[in-house]
Formats: structure tokens, sequence, C-alpha cells
């Protein structure tokens, strides 16, 4: 089977190679074990954001596929991604080391054993308090509270009926969900909106808990800054889809087989 994985990056060039390398070594470990009936034949896209460190050159040295983003943002990094991602199922994660490579083969055994269509990393449930900052971890269960209490309506398929981790950014899902999901969002709230999307349009979604470790490097995300716009667009997506509601009902209430 054919499956894509993503990883956008902004001056990762300490940390890509390692987990490129950690990657396909979990790949083919997973292909000799869990896939060995029907082994994955990953394809890797890194879509880079003008990186000055030499994170594209880094990349295309251990055999992944670079695609040039000029355009800034998260979002928009993994929408040009998506837009070129091959086979029947795609899988995400940063390419600054916090993720768990060793889990992606898990996930997608998952989804495929348990007819799932998307799921998606928890790290909250978990959490070394080494790897994310205070002001960080109290935005983060900020978001998911009101994701929670705006959406409630939306979640009741899901465990608990809430999202444990709106801003996680490791996934795996059917390529297919991305013909139907809408993504309009270029920066961090893309991740909650794919969440949200996945959930509205009736696709069947699971949250599972993974590792999550500090990232090599500096951090780029600015607590106060990037959680307010992600609170923004929530409500702009709640009134949004409220609209939607009282208009017609909405695409997000058909489920896909």
């Amino acid at each position: 089977m054919d499956a894509t994985l993503v990883i956008p990056t902004l001056n990762e060039g300490a940390s890509i190679g390692h987990v490129l390398r950690s990657f396909r070594a979990d790949a083919a470990r997973a292909n000799g074990t869990l896939f060995a009936s029907d082994p994955v034949r990953w394809n890797i896209l890194v879509v880079d954001g003008r990186s000055t460190d030499g994170t594209p050159e880094r990349a295309e040295a251990e055999g992944a596929t670079v695609l040039k983003e000029p355009r800034k943002g998260y979002g928009r990094a993994y929408r040009t991604g998506f837009s070129s991602a091959t086979g029947e199922f795609v899988a995400t994660m940063d390419g600054d080391a916090t993720y768990p490579t060793a889990q992606i083969p898990q996930m997608l055994r998952q989804l495929i054993d348990e007819k799932l269509d998307f799921i998606s990393g928890d790290r909250l449930s978990t959490l070394d308090p080494r790897a994310m900052t205070t002001m960080h971890r109290i935005g983060n269960r900020a978001l998911n509270l009101f994701t929670g209490l705006a959406f409630h309506r939306f979640l009741r398929s899901i465990p608990d009926g809430r999202i444990r981790d709106t801003q996680s950014g490791m996934w795996v899902f059917r390529r297919r969900v991305l013909d139907t999901v809408v993504l309009t969002q270029d920066g961090m709230p893309m991740s909650e909106e794919l969440k949200l999307e996945v959930l509205i349009r009736g696709y069947r979604f699971l949250e599972v808990p993974i590792t999550y470790s500090e990232r090599w490097g500096a951090p780029k995300l600015s607590s106060w800054n990037d959680g307010r716009r992600n609170m923004m667009f929530l409500l702009r997506k709640r009134f949004a889809l409220e609209r939607e509601i009282r208009g017609h009902s909405p695409a997000g209430r058909s489920a896909h087989g």
C-alpha cells in the first residue's frame, strides 16, 4: 500500500535528518511486522518555508522530496503538502523531533484495523512537563475547553465528547478525507480546523495518546499571539457553522463509508 508523510519545516536543520532517519527505520521495522503481508511504500514530503539553515538540503540528502513554500504559515505548509500527497493514507508530524516516529505505523495499523478515517495524536494526556512551557500548556487546555463548549453537539461521537488535544500536529488519516473537508487557515488554527471539519462531516475520528519530547532548537510559537488567533478562529468557525445550520442541514451530518 502507498502512503505519504508530510512534514512542514522552518529552520529545522539540526533535527530534520534525525527525524527522517528515525522514521525510515521505524517504518522498515513495521513493514516486517505490522505490515508484513502488505508493506507500506512511504512517500516523504518535506514542505519548507524559506529555511536559511540548510534544512531543505539535509532533507533531500535523506531521500525526502522537498517542496518549497514561500507563503508563510504552518497551515499553508500542510495544505501545500496535502495537495501533493499520494497513496491511500496521509500521516503528518513536525520536523523538530518532538513527535514519536515509531507511533505513526502503529496509528496507521489501528486506523485500518478499526476502520477509522482519522486518528489524531494526543500529547497532553501523558505529557512530560519538560516538553512544553507552562504558558503553552495553559493555552492548549484553554483552547480545548472552549472547543468542547462551542462545538459540543458535533463532538458527541467521540469518547467523552471532547477533543483532548486540539493543537496536536500528528495525524494519520485516509487521503479521501481531503476531498470533503474545507481548509481555509494558513496559520496554526489549521490544526483545529482540520479536526473540526473531520468531525462536522461525519468521519470516524479517534484520539490516541502519544509521547511528546522537547523540541530541538528554539521554540517558534508565541503562546499569547497564537492562542489569540486560534480563539478568534474558533469563534468565527462557530458563528459560520450556526449560519449554515440555520440555512440548511450541513454536509457534515452525513456519514462516510
